[in-house]
């Protein structure tokens, strides 16, 4: 990902932040978005992403998914920053496209009807803290955002993704090809969406 910073002016783009807002469900913490992956329940986006920073400590990754706050499970991770992966820098913006993409192909209906209510507008995620995965309010006017954005970027390739029809409700998500991509000591396997699992036990008990 380009890492080059961008203003963006308030009244022109979809901001959230609080997960309570009408857009909040572009955010990794919002609550409503269950995620199912290598047999285990997940309850955000963001408690998956944070798990994934630890694929070689298993009882890292089993402390933060125990947790059903996403905002425990981070601050749970910033303890273990000395244990993260390696190459985190250089595979991060990618394990967050691919945590996305399990969050919309487990909750197609409602993530993708909220991702498409953006219109064409650009998406941004408003923080005063963190001007990576987010915009902040510019020293000079508070009417103008600037910052990297990240995870408003990947919201609006995700929105793109929708629309051009890559990514539909029966689509696989295949897992990340890089090194170690574990959770509890195991292959991250593709991820599919709810029906795909309500069917196969169809075909157990028949």
């Amino acid at each position: 990902m380009n890492l080059s910073q961008r203003e963006y002016k308030i009244q022109d783009v979809i901001t959230f932040a609080k997960t309570d807002s009408q857009f909040g469900g572009l955010s990794n913490m919002a609550p409503g978005y269950i995620l199912f992956v290598n047999e285990v329940n997940i309850q955000s986006s963001e408690i998956l992403y944070q798990a994934c920073r630890f694929p070689l400590f298993p009882q890292i990754q089993e402390e933060i998914l125990r947790t059903k706050s996403p905002m425990d499970g981070k601050i749970i991770s910033r303890n273990y920053l000395a244990y993260t992966r390696q190459d985190w820098n250089s595979v991060k913006f990618k394990v967050m496209r691919w945590c996305l993409e399990v969050k919309l192909i487990q909750n197609y209906s409602k993530f993708s009807e909220l991702l498409l209510t953006t219109g064409n507008k650009p998406i941004v995620e408003y923080s005063t803290k963190d001007s990576l995965w987010g915009a902040s309010p510019s020293p000079s006017s508070k009417d103008i955002l600037v910052g990297t954005n990240a995870l408003g970027r990947l919201l609006m390739e995700l929105r793109e993704k929708i629309k051009s029809g890559t990514l539909t409700q029966t689509s696989i998500i295949y897992p990340l090809d890089i090194p170690a991509f574990l959770l509890f000591n195991k292959n991250i396997s593709a991820v599919h969406n709810d029906d795909y699992f309500i069917h196969d036990l169809d075909e157990i008990y028949a």
